[in-house]
């Protein structure tokens, strides 16, 4: 049966797709011009920036104010630089620095690229106040553990990305950051109370509304006593009266992705997730990354349904998609020229390694890259030092597969260089890195998200708070290996 056109077009109003490949295919392009708010743009749609330019163009020649959006957080999760690691740190980087101006020159520099391609929405910055050391989505895409520091670089991240053109996305209200469980793959909950909530989780999103973000993302998280047994988007409680009501938010609310399965698995498949999180509040929601037209049209289709049927007001659909033109509006100005940036995220970079312990001596070592798997946020982006030192033996090893002894002997006289991302969560790399120590001059990088664990017998301890392009060129110089 078809929709009502009129329906489907306020449907779509709502929508955020993707595609496969690296130039828009036709049923894309169709659907701007029928009405779809746009497009997130991931990893493999991206090969130079010719071709990204190209790709923004074709969909806005279907519809000029069409929304392009992208994940770019600088740091561990980069898509333009998804080949090499990004050029610039992330936000626990940031946050280690301590300078908030740094923040919005960073921020206002990624904005700046990405306007130069066409893009106006960033899915940043990440504003969650990561409070767990084992958060296994979070970590060093965080600017740290304190709410106040947190909210004084959101806030300056906002201002940055805003400053540039593109329109900022603050992240995952009401607070992912506790959370030991990735919302990828199941419904996290965070069991803590309102009052604690509002004290270290909120004061980022409430510095963020202040700073005047034109959107901010929800998170697929469960606390049970602001949003029952569903996750946050889809809970009025956390989207109209904490969100709008209480912290005064006016702009466009953005879901995460709703093919994740802290969506999914509670609606029961990514279209009918479309209908609670518009009827708790949410005014443009993502689909995801696997995207096809026959999918946007099951979206759209579920919604077309709810209205017709009474499960959803329309006059909450035709708001949301008026928040959603409104961000449209605003994106879609012309940008301003882009402000020169030369080596300033590896400028960053250096100034936010920390190192406890000695460095000298270390001549040529043997550098020892413990293999680490990457989130489905940060997906498979290249990390290390490896592109950065010039004549210095490196092996890659796997902690549960490597024999101690047999890295001493490749080692030799010299010292060990041990690059680790989230060690201490790992038994494994830390039992090796521990056993190395007891008999060996042993230096440890650490690129993940930093924590009280030291290794015993180490000779130094160095900390990047990430593990970008930038990170390890930093480190590399820390160590005077570049």
């Amino acid at each position: 049966m078809s929709l009502d056109p009129g329906l489907r077009r306020l449907a779509l109003r709502t929508l955020l797709a993707a595609f496969p490949g690296t130039s828009a295919p036709p049923w894309a392009v169709d659907l701007v011009g029928e009405g779809l708010a746009g497009y997130t743009l991931f990893g493999y749609n991206i090969a130079e920036p010719t071709q990204v330019a190209a790709i923004t163009a074709a969909l806005r020649a279907a519809r000029h104010d069409a929304l392009i959006a992208i994940d770019e957080e600088g740091g561990d999760v980069t898509r333009l630089a998804h080949a090499t690691g990004s050029p610039y740190p992330g936000n626990a980087a940031l946050g280690a620095v301590g300078d908030a101006s740094l923040t919005q020159r960073v921020y206002e520099a990624i904005g700046g690229e990405l306007a130069a391609l066409g893009i106006n929405l960033d899915l940043a910055p990440t504003v969650d106040v990561n409070t767990a050391d084992e958060n296994p989505i979070i970590g060093t895409r965080s600017f740290g553990s304190d709410p106040e520091q947190v909210a004084a670089h959101a806030a300056a991240a906002v201002a940055g990305l805003q400053e540039a053109g593109v329109a900022a996305c603050a992240k995952h209200f009401p607070g992912h950051g506790a959370t030991v469980a990735d919302s990828h793959l199941e419904l996290p909950t965070v069991d803590a109370p309102l009052e604690l909530l509002r004290a270290r989780d909120l004061p980022p999103f409430a510095a963020v509304v202040e700073a005047g973000t034109k959107s901010i993302m929800t998170a697929h998280i469960r606390v049970p006593e602001l949003t029952g047994d569903g996750p946050a988007t889809f809970s009025r409680a956390a989207l109209v009266d904490l969100l709008r009501t209480e912290l005064g938010f006016g702009g466009a609310v953005i879901t995460d992705a709703l093919e994740m399965k802290g969506a999914a698995l509670a609606a029961g498949g990514t279209a009918r997730a479309a209908v609670p999180a518009l009827a708790a509040g949410a005014d443009l929601l993502c689909i995801g990354a696997r995207v096809d037209a026959a999918l946007v049209e099951e979206v759209a289709a579920e919604i077309v349904a709810a209205i017709s049927d009474g499960r959803l007001p329309l006059a909450r659909v035709e708001e949301a998609a008026a928040r959603v033109d409104a961000l449209a509006a605003w994106a879609s100005r012309s940008a301003p020229a882009p402000v020169s940036t030369t080596d300033l995220g590896y400028a960053a970079a250096r100034r936010a390694v920390q190192v406890e312990g000695s460095l000298d001596g270390l001549g040529a070592p043997l550098v020892v890259q413990l293999v680490a798997t990457s989130t489905i946020a940060e997906g498979p982006v290249p990390w290390g030092l490896g592109p950065h030192i010039n004549g210095t033996e490196q092996v890659r090893v796997a902690a549960a597969d490597a024999v101690a002894a047999d890295l001493l002997v490749r080692a030799g006289a010299r010292p060990i260089v041990v690059v680790g991302r989230h060690a201490h969560r790992l038994p494994e790399a830390r039992a090796l890195i521990e056993t190395l120590a007891a008999a060996h001059p042993v230096t440890v990088v650490e690129m993940g998200w930093p924590s009280r664990w030291r290794p015993a017998g180490a000779r130094a301890f160095v900390t990047t708070y990430g593990a970008s392009h930038a990170n390890g060129r930093a480190a590399a110089e820390a160590l005077g290996l570049a």
